[in-house]
C-alpha cells in the first residue's frame, strides 16, 4: 500500500541526489496507479494530496486526473476540499477532461447546506473558469451574487471576474452596481476591477 503524504516527503527530502528522488517519486507513482486501478475511496483523498505533491515537485501526474473529478463528486467536504485543490492545481481551463466537472460544480453552486462547499466551488471557478464554464454556470453565480450570505457573496464577486476573462462580460456586466454600496471592501474591490476590465475592452 502507498505511504502517507509525510511519509513520502520525508523521503524526498533524504534523497542526496536527483537521481534518488526520481526512483522515489517512481515508486510512489507506481504504488498511486495500482491504488487508482484498485477504486478504493476510503484512501482517495490521501492519494491525491500526494499527487499533488509529485506535480508541485514538477513529475507528471495525469494518470490521477479522473480521481480527482471523483473526488469533487463525493458527499463530504474534507473530499471536495482535496478535490477542489486537486482540480486548480492539476488541470487548468486548456484540458477537456474539465467539461466533465460542470455538472458537479453546477450542484455545489446550488448546495444550501454548507456555505463552505459553495465557498470551494466559487474559488476553483475563479481559477480555472473556461469560456465554457463560465456560459454554463453564469446564472448561478448571478443569484450567488444576491446571497444574503456575505462571505457567498464575496466568493461570487471574486469568481465574476474570471468569468468576465473567460468571455461572460455581459452576463456579469450589469452587477457591478450591486456591488459597490457593499460594507465588504473585499465585494467593492472585486467590483471596480470588473468595471475596469469592462471599460479596458470597450
Amino acid at each position: 500500500m502507498a505511504v502517507r503524504l509525510r511519509e513520502l516527503i520525508r523521503a524526498v527530502r533524504a534523497c542526496k541526489t536527483a537521481a534518488e528522488e526520481r526512483d522515489v517519486i517512481a515508486k510512489e507513482s507506481a504504488a498511486l496507479r495500482e491504488a487508482f486501478r484498485e477504486q478504493d475511496p476510503r484512501y482517495r483523498h490521501r492519494n491525491i494530496a500526494k499527487l499533488m505533491y509529485i506535480h508541485m515537485l514538477g513529475y507528471p501526474t495525469h494518470f490521477g486526473q479522473m480521481e480527482t473529478l471523483k473526488l469533487i463528486a463525493a458527499n463530504g467536504f474534507p473530499e471536495k476540499r482535496i478535490g477542489y485543490l486537486g482540480l486548480m492545481l492539476l488541470l487548468d481551463e486548456r484540458q477537456e477532461v474539465l467539461m466533465l466537472v460542470t455538472n458537479s460544480v453546477k450542484m455545489d453552486l446550488n448546495n444550501h447546506k454548507n456555505q463552505f462547499i459553495v465557498g470551494l466551488a466559487l474559488a476553483a471557478l475563479g481559477n480555472i473558469c473556461s469560456a465554457e464554464m463560465a456560459r454554463d454556470l453564469s446564472p448561478d453565480i448571478e443569484r450567488l451574487l444576491e446571497s444574503s450570505n456575505p462571505y457567498i457573496r464575496k466568493k461570487a464577486a471574486l469568481c465574476t471576474i474570471r468569468s468576465a476573462a473567460a468571455g461572460d462580460s455581459a452576463a456579469v456586466a450589469g452587477r457591478d452596481q450591486l456591488w459597490l454600496p457593499e460594507a465588504c471592501h473585499r465585494i467593492c474591490c472585486s467590483g471596480m476591477q470588473d468595471i475596469m476590465r469592462v471599460c479596458s475592452s470597450s
